[in-house]
């Protein structure tokens, strides 16, 4: 594997970083299965390519992409939570709702960002390469997220909201408005994954309304892959695991579809998606088994 296709791989783990954050709120923290990430995430690679287009400053286009996000997230809240309609069921009707909506926003299948002024375009032209500046760009962003949604859930708000994912009956008893809470953990979850989705169209030059497909396997997977590296010993060691768990994927995938050996192609990505999952399922199945 080439230089630039591992810090390619790096810089996609470290933009899919976001999802896995919003993937690790949701899933872990709320206990909410959550598929409108597959359609707030192209949300906000649309929303953040029409405003750029139109001259809007890319970081208050990025901010905006975050609020559609936060939107399409409490959306899926509102059906669960008032309607009572299955959480899953409610993400799968918001997420498939998004593809449209998303249409409607570009008005076309795609959009591209070639020559326009992004985020990252200040910081080229001071003698590091471009495939250094990406990454480094997206990886100060994924650390300052990182560092605010820990905080969060140190907090008072932030301990509300795991004691709702946790026991939403005993939560409630204690006081804790467990509905505001799901609509408050989803909202920021769908933030994250939005603002992953306006760095991808920011990095890569282009919105497209079917960059979203698999975006929860992804999430998922870093997660996964996270927890059993490092294990669940603490709030902060978890959301680390999170970003690691989506840098070594994207870096497994490029191993895997670049070995002339393995003889593995583009077209073969959900299959390769499928068994690193897989082994990471298993993985910690194995381990058990080999320890006793």
């Amino acid at each position: 594997m080439s230089q630039i296709a591992f810090w390619g791989a790096v810089e996609l783990g470290l933009v899919y970083s976001f999802v896995a954050l919003g993937v690790y709120l949701a899933f872990r923290v709320l206990d909410f299965p959550d598929l409108t990430v597959d359609g707030s995430f192209p949300l906000g690679a649309a929303v953040t390519a029409v405003l750029i287009i139109a001259g809007v400053n890319a970081w208050l286009a990025a901010l905006i992409a975050m609020a559609a996000g936060a939107a399409a997230g409490m959306v899926t809240a509102l059906l669960n939570v008032r309607f009572k309609i299955l959480n899953l069921l409610a993400s799968i009707l918001t997420m498939i709702a998004l593809f449209s909506v998303n249409l409607r926003v570009m008005g076309k299948p795609n959009v591209a960002l070639i020559n326009a002024d992004t985020m990252i375009s200040p910081f080229f032209g001071h003698g590091l390469r471009d495939f250094y500046v990406r990454p480094l760009f997206v990886g100060v962003l994924v650390i300052v997220a990182l560092v605010l949604v820990w905080r969060f859930l140190e907090s008072d708000a932030g301990l509300a909201m795991r004691a709702t994912g946790a026991n939403a009956r005993m939560a409630r008893a204690q006081g804790v408005d467990t509905s505001r809470q799901i609509y408050l953990g989803m909202a920021i979850s769908n933030a994250l994954v939005a603002l992953g989705g306006a760095l991808f169209a920011q990095t890569n030059g282009f919105a497209d309304v079917t960059s979203g497909v698999g975006t929860i396997v992804v999430g998922l997977a870093a997660v996964i892959i996270g927890e059993t590296l490092l294990g669940r010993r603490g709030l902060l060691i978890a959301l680390i695991g999170c970003v690691l768990g989506s840098i070594l994927y994207r870096i497994a995938i490029q191993l895997a579809l670049s070995s002339d050996v393995i003889g593995l192609q583009a077209s073969d990505l959900n299959f390769v998606t499928a068994v690193l999952v897989t082994f990471a399922l298993i993985l910690p199945r194995l381990r058990r088994g080999a320890a006793s």
